[in-house]
């Protein structure tokens, strides 16, 4: 979703359905002398924290003054772009616990030569809550410049849960069937469909069978770790 316009945008999931895990598929293969990932997930302070935060990953030692700050910062985007021909991606996870102002400043600081220029890649990822706060009259600038908005449910479809579950085991080096289609479906259910409540129930169930010297997960077995995460 990055390596190719639209370069701005927002990614807004549910608690649990995998966003970071997903952020960093991603990103992982981007050609790095191309790109430069930036990943925030400190959300929860001032605008100009958020800033002088990028500012330092982009190598620079953020000045106090806010507008001296932008300056500089954009200075740097314009020099990474046009001397080095990289383009910085900056992903903000955890969005939807950004300060109000740095909503409202965004529009500003992404407008580069009257908007004609896109010198940075920007992505605010969230929970929910983070559409509906765009959705406001006083954010109507920021929301118009956002190209792309990408919503992932919970997995509510039994196969394509099923294959999460299979290729996550396979990836952990699980070579045998441990669970029955029954296992499969009570898991669905408990997990709600939501990859990390899923793995939880999984390592505890598997906890569970080691000291009973068992190599698969049976559906009771499954039941006793989903009742001791409750």
């Amino acid at each position: 979703m990055v390596a190719r316009t639209p370069r701005r945008g927002t990614a807004h999931w549910p608690p649990g359905v995998g966003k970071t895990a997903a952020l960093r598929q991603l990103t992982q293969p981007l050609n790095p002398h191309r790109f430069e990932v930036i990943y925030l997930a400190e959300t929860d302070f001032g605008r100009l924290d958020l800033y002088r935060s990028l500012a330092l990953a982009l190598g620079l030692e953020p000045p106090h003054r806010r507008a001296a700050l932008w300056r500089e910062i954009k200075a740097r985007l314009r020099e990474m772009a046009e001397q080095k021909h990289l383009l910085p991606l900056w992903i903000i996870d955890e969005a939807q616990n950004l300060p109000n102002e740095f909503f409202r400043d965004l529009p500003a600081f992404i407008n580069f030569a009257f908007d004609s220029q896109d010198l940075m890649t920007l992505w605010l990822v969230g929970h929910p809550s983070l559409a509906q706060t765009l959705q406001r009259a006083p954010y109507e600038a920021l929301a118009s410049r956002l190209q792309c908005h990408i919503q992932l449910p919970p997995i509510d479809d039994p196969e394509q849960f099923t294959a999460l579950v299979r290729h996550g085991l396979k990836q952990a080096g699980v070579q045998q069937q441990l669970m029955s289609d029954s296992g499969l479906h009570l898991l669905l259910m408990a997990s709600r469909g939501r990859p990390r409540t899923a793995s939880q129930i999984l390592c505890t169930a598997m906890k569970l069978a080691v000291p009973k010297g068992l190599n698969h997960l049976p559906d009771e077995l499954l039941q006793e770790a989903i009742e001791a995460l409750r």
